[in-house]
């Protein structure tokens, strides 16, 4: 959410950041409403203004004894009565108009990200390790170990998976080896909910622009995306104290997407499920430590891929393929040597005060009687199943067998391959 008191002062940044986007005059229609809303409320002001001044009037006529012109009075007030009720409700449905119309305007990009409207505009900054080439596919390989896709369609339909034996074994030490690092690392390890109210969707941006990618239940909950919904919406409606900053927290959670527009794209295998899991990392932070907070996200979702030995490269998202919260995006694509290319596999976001805004999350510094929007930032630390399609194409061997990398070996229970199923 934007704050429409530095978009009315300056809309022709807004212009030039939402064009970056492939948005240009996106504000538009926010800025014309607000017009129509300031105009409401400023006669609904005089009306106010008129009825406490025809009170006091109302007062001095009658101590007069004038009891007419008192009447009059009366009158006056009783049709000003009507026409405020009126002006009220109009002036809830313009702020309402605003809100929604607003809401649906990305954020900012940062002044460092390239400009680009697609992924064609995206900048590598850094490669690790060595890619090998070729081997299998991880859907044939998986077919093999242990994923019985058509069990999963009979269950759920399509894009979803059920795992069986020591590949099950390894999908799930992966995300305890994941969360394990991160806290070691400095990252508070939190349970939460799986379902969760509008708001908190609202407040992290799925919803309301993404609400067709989203499952919703009957009685209004939704199931999470990502962790990120729910831990990030810990600080709702809160004022933090400076001192609690920068707070880092992380989450191993089932997640769910609908992804109606994905359709027909990485659909095969284990790439794209409507239900999967994943390591999330939040952070919320002051302005002054976003810099070097994304920095350590980075460094902590690449840390898990070089520990893996997974080979990857970071990419510096353009304007316009990042994520509508984002001012800031690097993904991390790790490379499938059975696909041939290169696959994203973390995505960390600043999202300045965006989220803050909708979620009302604020913070006092030491010594100020104000208080300030808190940044936040996200990321994936990382998405389990695509950990397991990248362990599989690069530890295969050519018998199909997939050697388990050695930092999982204490969380196999004593298995050190996993080899076809007869």
């Amino acid at each position: 959410m934007h704050d429409l008191k530095a978009l009315r002062a300056d809309p022709e940044r807004f212009e030039a950041a939402l064009a970056r986007r492939g948005l240009p005059r996106a504000f538009d229609a926010v800025l014309e409403a607000d017009k129509a809303l300031r105009t409401i409320q400023t006669l609904l002001q005089a009306d106010l203004a008129r009825r406490n001044d025809l009170s006091k009037a109302i007062g001095a006529a009658m101590t007069r004894g004038a009891h007419a012109e008192a009447e009059a009075l009366r009158a006056e007030v009783a049709a000003l009565k009507d026409r405020i009720a009126a002006a009220e409700a109009a002036e809830a449905g313009a702020v309402a108009r605003v809100e929604a119309l607003a809401s649906q305007l990305p954020n900012l990009p940062a002044d460092d990200v390239p400009d680009g409207l697609d992924e064609a505009g995206n900048v590598e900054v850094k490669r690790w390790g060595e890619p090998r080439a070729g081997g299998l596919e991880h859907d044939a390989l998986a077919a093999r170990l242990g994923w019985d896709p058509e069990a999963a369609a009979r269950l759920a339909g399509a894009r979803f998976a059920v795992l069986s034996g020591g590949l099950a074994r390894l999908h799930r030490a992966l995300g305890q080896f994941m969360l394990d690092q991160h806290v070691a690392a400095g990252w508070q390890e939190r349970a939460v909910p799986l379902l969760v109210r509008e708001a908190a969707m609202f407040g992290t941006a799925q919803l309301p622009k993404f609400r067709d990618d989203q499952f919703e239940t009957v009685d209004g909950r939704w199931l999470i995306p990502t962790a990120e919904v729910s831990l990030t919406n810990l600080v709702r409606e809160t004022i933090l104290d400076e001192a609690q900053l920068p707070m880092r927290l992380t989450a191993l959670t089932p997640c769910f997407r609908r992804e109606a527009g994905a359709a027909g794209r990485d659909t095969r295998g284990l790439i794209r499920q409507h239900q999967f899991e994943k390591v999330e990392l939040v952070t919320i932070c002051t302005p002054e430590q976003a810099e070097a907070e994304q920095a350590r996200m980075v460094e902590a979702a690449e840390g898990v891929l070089e520990a893996l030995g997974l080979p990857y490269r970071r990419m510096l998202l353009c304007a316009g393929d990042m994520g509508f919260a984002a001012r800031r995006t690097f993904d991390l694509e790790v490379w499938l040597p059975g696909a041939g290319v290169f696959r994203e596999i973390s995505s960390i976001s600043w999202c300045g005060d965006f989220q803050a805004r909708r979620m009302d999350a604020r913070f006092r510094a030491k010594g100020e009687k104000g208080t300030r929007f808190v940044h936040t930032l996200n990321g994936s630390g990382v998405a389990v199943g695509r950990a397991l399609v990248a362990v599989l194409e690069n530890f295969q061997e050519p018998d199909g067998s997939v050697i388990v990398p050695p930092p999982l070996l204490p969380y196999m229970g004593g298995l050190e391959r996993l080899t076809p199923e007869a």
